[in-house]
């Protein structure tokens, strides 16, 4: 099916993963604002994409000598994810957790050597009702991350990856950890410059007691049905009062009272909703959110940031609405913005993957370009996540891509050339056609031409069905692995 619903297509990278053949068809005559609606209103939509794992129909996996683990097994669990971002219908859900991925970074290496690489796995990925335990963290983000921001970070405060994550098991009366006080302060809501040194030690005695605890004594870490679950233990919570250098209540009070232990989750609750509903925090995430829906090559308009703070804080702290506004906002939707965010490596395989075609392809062989590409799921570099923008290509990283590209093109050759048969009498048709197949931001007249020479170099038109499938896989090696390829 030829694109040209240009603006919907744009929506489609942005807000997912691209079109796939199915959603040019489905989305061929559909206005922005119906495009919007199945986008931001995903939960209309069947959330069965699990089911379809191990379908001929769809992207394979590979599980090596055992069954598909993906709430045990990290490398199960980043395939799993990456099968979700190809097939399901509800891509923003997929694109938001990504989102808050990188927003929460956490990471499966240091929690696999507190606890194990199956409770790490568990504590990331697991789907709730599959194995005794609390929900993974990315599972987390799906249910709530187009929710109250509010819940959002009280659910992430109690999450127990992020507690083994940022020390919070180790919070205690007598020796308050500061390390989640400062990042829900510096990373998770209004950022530096807005609080103090005095604010994090303060921030940590409020959530002293938030800790951990083995649910299961007795049973061995490597069990899958051994977990971990949040506890607020009372006998370690500083009941003293706790004053702040910012508000904490609306009357414009900086000071948490004092509390019986057995209250005391309410400081931590109150420090949540202030932070939660602090302007800062709206404006913060409104440049987050730029960078990831509208451009990263522009800086983030004022009016823009106030815009969506406004429509942040009036809709107390709920995301959906947010996402809803940019979404139709003449922001997203001018083309001076189009390809004008560069693509995480994630976002370029899933969707080089769901343009080229998937029949016959494991999604497992996506994961060590992924890791050369910079981005390996599950494992931010930092609790700052991973460095955006033009920082993901290094010459290596950008090299990874290319590679990867033409594995993939390799691997679809037959499919491609089948497709493209329609095209084969000259080189402007093929090209054509494959610029159709694939979306690539729009060419300048030179490497258009080079692209050009390449399909006339060497063969003889109509091609042969040799040539047509040699020049097919070629030439969408060729428009992936270019620059203009890497942008959404």
């Amino acid at each position: 099916m030829a694109r040209g619903n240009w603006p919907v297509e744009h929506l489609l990278r942005r807000a997912g993963f691209g079109a796939s053949a199915d959603d040019l068809i489905r989305f061929e005559d559909a206005s922005v604002s119906v495009a919007v609606d199945y986008l931001v209103e995903y939960d209309r939509q069947p959330d069965d994409v699990d089911s379809k794992i191990g379908q001929a129909a769809y992207v394979g996996i590979t599980t090596g000598n055992g069954p598909f683990a993906p709430y045990t097994n990290i490398e199960h669990a980043r395939q799993r994810w990456l099968f979700r971002m190809v097939h399901s219908q509800r891509p923003l859900q997929e694109k938001m957790a990504l989102f808050w991925h990188n927003h929460f970074a956490t990471a499966y290496s240091k929690l696999a050597g507190v606890v194990s690489g199956v409770q790490a796995t568990k504590m990331l990925a697991l789907k709730r009702g599959e194995l005794p335990g609390p929900q993974g963290q990315i599972e987390l983000f799906r249910q709530f991350g187009m929710g109250s921001f509010q819940t959002l970070l009280f659910e992430v405060a109690r999450d127990p990856a992020m507690i083994v994550w940022l020390d919070g098991r180790t919070n205690f009366r007598a020796r308050p950890q500061e390390n989640f006080a400062r990042e829900i302060m510096e990373l998770f809501t209004f950022g530096v410059g807005n609080y103090t040194e005095s604010d994090v030690y303060t921030a940590a005695r409020v959530f002293t007691g938030w800790n951990l605890r083995l649910a299961t004594p007795g049973q061995r870490n490597d069990d899958p049905n051994t977990y971990y679950e949040f506890f607020y233990n009372p006998n370690q919570h500083d009941i003293n009062s706790k004053g702040f250098t910012f508000a904490i209540y609306p009357n414009g009070s900086g000071t948490i009272p004092a509390r019986p232990a057995s209250e005391g989750m309410q400081d931590g609750i109150d420090l949540i909703v202030a932070l939660a509903r602090h302007p800062e925090t709206a404006r913060r995430l409104a440049r987050k959110l730029w960078g990831f829906f509208v451009s990263e090559i522009h800086a983030p308009e004022p009016a823009f940031v106030e815009a969506v703070s406004r429509e942040y804080l009036l809709n107390n702290t709920e995301i959906r609405p947010v996402i809803r506004y940019i979404l139709r906002s003449p922001w997203i939707n001018d083309r001076s913005r189009w390809y004008t965010r560069y693509a995480w490596p994630v976002e370029f395989v899933v969707r080089s993957i769901r343009e080229i075609g998937w029949n016959g392809l494991s999604i497992d062989t996506a994961r060590t370009p992924l890791t050369n590409m910079g981005q390996q799921l599950f494992e931010p570099p930092d609790v700052a996540g991973w460095s955006l923008g033009p920082e993901w290509f290094s010459t290596g990283a950008m090299l990874a891509r290319m590679n990867f590209a033409s594995q993939l093109a390799a691997n679809q050759r037959f499919n491609l050339s089948r497709d493209a048969a329609v095209a084969r009498r000259t080189p402007e048709d093929l090209l054509g056609f494959f610029m159709n197949r694939l979306s690539p931001a729009p060419y300048d007249s030179a490497p258009y031409n080079e692209l050009l020479s390449y399909l006339r170099t060497g063969v003889t038109w109509p091609l042969s069905d040799a040539n047509l499938t040699a020049k097919s896989a070629g030439l969408a090696k060729l428009l992936v692995g270019s620059s203009e390829y890497q942008f959404v």
